[in-house]
This record gives structure tokens, C-alpha cells and sequence, in this order.
């Protein structure tokens, strides 16, 4: 254990009172993960807590927890509590602060999340949690019906768990999700994305979205999809689900998703793709189609020119040497000159372009200066 988790358990239990990291910290420490997010249970009080880490950088004070940022830690010290009353939402839900610590972990999700550690690394198991971790399986704390009733949002944070962790989700559990499926249709869609993102970065993405379709909870989130294609981008996941419910993407993840999509849909990557799309949209692209990043990477490296932006000439120069005025011809002009330019039948330099438009300035004004003027 590192010594500042060490250092904050000791500065708890120096004034007082019982310290115990909970969770998930726990839980991946027996599975020989890394985290720096840590989860600390307490006896103390937040204005009790405020006094003691007065001297640490308190990022936040509410809903009973202390948040602390301390030599790359993450820390979340929450008091004991007991949960009284759900009022649709969890984060609304009514608590009572309690003095132990067997009613503060009775009313945590799964077994895998209630493992406690002291500041000394030993492992307080109560309920059988680290049998279920050692068995790879997501079992519910106590009345599992009960549970889903109080939080719906436990059905998909189960199906999170299973997928990241790669463990199956135990009989029980999984029929009551089957049972009370239609709960999650209350989730709004900035929870409910929330999960579905953690499950979709997840290497085992594919497991949790087959979870989705056996369990039929996708119709209640508002989602569907077939054949996705497993890649390291989330936008390029989010691509390949069609969502039938608003979700609260941000205007660049749209603008992302919409262009992968385009570009999937042409079923290729080319130079031309990389000029009018970008290497991050072609790479997420590529790898849903199942080109080598190596390839499409070379294709970039060898283009003499990324976009019409890097074209040597002015729109006000191709004014001059044509004698006409700006119009959409212009724009037509640039188009050809890149291609030329990409197909290395011309150099991008201001002499050969101007040679170029000159020797090819009949195409273009057709006839005389009436065609540019009826395209303006």
C-alpha cells in the first residue's frame, strides 16, 4: 500500500476515529490492478473530516464526503450511512449517518464492492466478497429484487462490472435483471450513457453488449446495434450503435460520429479520404473496416498535401490570371488543382499552378466571363 493512503488512514484514526478503504480499490488490489482512486469509509463526520484534512487540498465537501487530491491519489472519505428512502434517483435518495460499519456496507451494490482494507493492508471480508472475486462472479448484496427496485441503475452497472472485470453475473442476479428489465426505462439517458460508455472502452466491450441483447435491455435504452467491431476509440463505438433515444453527446462527439459513419459507409480509406476527413476520422474508420493503422498512416505521411488550405495559390491570384470575378468556379478550380497536385502530376508551387490554370483557362471560363458571373 502506498504510504499517502497509508498517511490519510493514519490522520483519520489519530483523531479519533475508524478508517477503512472500501471498494474498488479493494477489489482490484486482489486482482492485482492499479487504481488511483481511492474509497475511504468512516465514522467521522464531513465538518469532522474538514478539520482534519484542513491542511490537504479539499476539491469538495457535499452529499457527506470529503474529496481529496493528494500526491496523484484521488481520495472520496464518505461517513457511515445507512440508505432510507429512494426517490427515483440515487443521487436524491435519503440517508442516515450511522457509527458502523456493518450497516455502511450492507447497503453497497455487489459483494465484490463491500471488501474493506485497514491501514495496515489487511482484508475485512464480511460478505464473502473475495469467494465471489476468486469465482469471477457479480452477485448482489442481500434482497437482489430489492436492490434493483431501490436503484435500476445497479442492472447496468451489473452488466459494467461483468464486462471490465470479465466475470459472469451470478443466476440470481441475472434473472431478476431479466424480471425488472423495463426498471432502467426510468434512467435518464445522461446515466444511462454514462454506463454504456464505461462498458464500451472496456476491452471486453463486446461481452457487455451481448449482455445488452440477451437481457433485451436495449430496447429500453433506447439503443441497437449488430456486428459491432471492437476499436479503441469511443466515438468509433458510439458509431456503430444506433441510438433512438436523445443521449447527451457533446457537439464534438456528434460531429465525430457523423463522420465516421459517412466515411464507413463509402467503405474505403484513400489519400482523398485523409485530406477531406482527417487521420483521426480515418484511423477510428480504418480499424471499423479493418484497415492497418500502419497503412493508412503511410498514405498520410506520402500526401503532399494535407487540405486545400496548403495549396500555394490564392483564390484572388486565380481571379487574376483567369480575368474574372470570385465565383463557385473558384472552388472547382481548387478541387482540380488538388487532385492534380495529389496525383503528382503538378508540384504545389505557385509557378507550375499558375502554368496549369493558364494552359487550362478555356475549360474553366468556357466561352468567356458569363459562365463565372452566372455561378456567383
Amino acid at each position: 500500500m502506498d504510504k499517502s493512503i497509508v498517511e490519510i488512514l493514519s490522520l483519520i484514526e489519530e483523531n479519533g476515529f475508524e478508517a477503512y478503504i472500501v471498494g474498488g480499490y479493494v477489489r482490484d488490489f486482489l486482482l492485482n490492478k492499479e487504481t488511483k482512486d481511492i474509497d475511504i469509509c468512516t465514522n467521522a463526520r464531513v465538518v469532522e473530516l474538514v478539520d482534519i484534512f484542513r491542511d490537504y487540498s479539499i476539491t469538495s465537501n457535499n452529499y457527506g464526503a470529503v474529496k481529496i487530491t493528494y500526491n496523484d491519489f484521488k481520495f472520496d472519505i464518505t461517513t457511515y450511512r445507512k440508505e432510507i428512502k429512494y426517490n427515483g434517483d440515487r443521487r436524491n435518495l435519503e440517508i442516515k449517518y450511522v457509527d458502523n460499519l456493518m450497516e455502511d456496507i450492507k447497503r453497497r451494490d455487489f459483494t465484490c464492492n463491500t471488501l474493506c482494507m485497514n491501514k495496515e493492508g489487511n482484508v475485512i471480508d464480511i460478505l464473502n466478497g473475495k469467494e465471489d472475486i476468486d469465482n469471477k462472479v457479480i452477485k448482489c448484496v442481500g434482497d437482489v429484487n430489492k436492490k434493483l427496485m431501490e436503484d435500476p441503475l445497479r442492472i447496468l452497472r451489473a452488466i459494467r462490472f461483468a464486462t471490465v472485470l470479465d466475470f459472469k453475473i451470478d443466476k440470481d442476479l441475472y434473472n431478476a435483471i431479466e424480471e425488472k428489465k423495463e426498471l432502467i426505462d426510468g434512467l435518464s439517458t445522461q446515466r444511462m450513457k454514462e454506463e454504456l460508455t464505461k462498458i464500451l472502452v472496456s476491452k471486453k466491450a463486446l461481452k457487455g453488449l451481448d449482455y445488452l441483447k440477451r437481457l433485451k435491455l436495449t430496447n429500453y435504452m433506447g439503443i441497437d446495434y449488430d456486428n459491432v467491431k471492437l476499436v479503441s476509440d469511443i466515438c468509433g463505438m458510439y458509431s456503430q450503435i444506433t441510438f433512438n433515444k436523445e443521449y447527451p453527446f457533446t457537439i464534438e462527439e456528434k460531429e465525430n460520429i457523423d463522420k465516421i459513419n459517412e466515411l464507413v459507409k463509402t467503405g474505403k480509406i484513400d489519400k482523398y479520404s485523409i485530406i477531406k476527413y482527417g487521420l483521426y476520422i480515418c484511423g477510428v474508420a480504418g480499424d471499423i473496416l479493418g484497415y492497418k493503422k500502419k497503412d493508412i498512416i503511410k498514405m498520410d505521411k506520402e500526401l503532399p498535401i494535407k487540405c486545400k488550405k496548403d495549396i500555394a495559390i490564392t483564390g484572388h491570384e486565380i481571379c487574376q490570371i483567369l480575368d474574372c470575378k470570385p465565383s463557385r468556379i473558384i472552388g472547382m478550380i481548387y478541387d482540380e488543382i488538388l487532385v492534380q497536385i495529389v496525383e503528382g502530376n503538378i508540384n504545389n508551387d505557385i509557378v507550375d499552378i499558375k502554368n496549369y490554370i493558364s494552359n487550362n483557362r478555356k475549360k474553366w471560363v468556357n466561352g468567356g466571363k458569363r459562365s463565372f458571373e452566372e455561378g456567383v
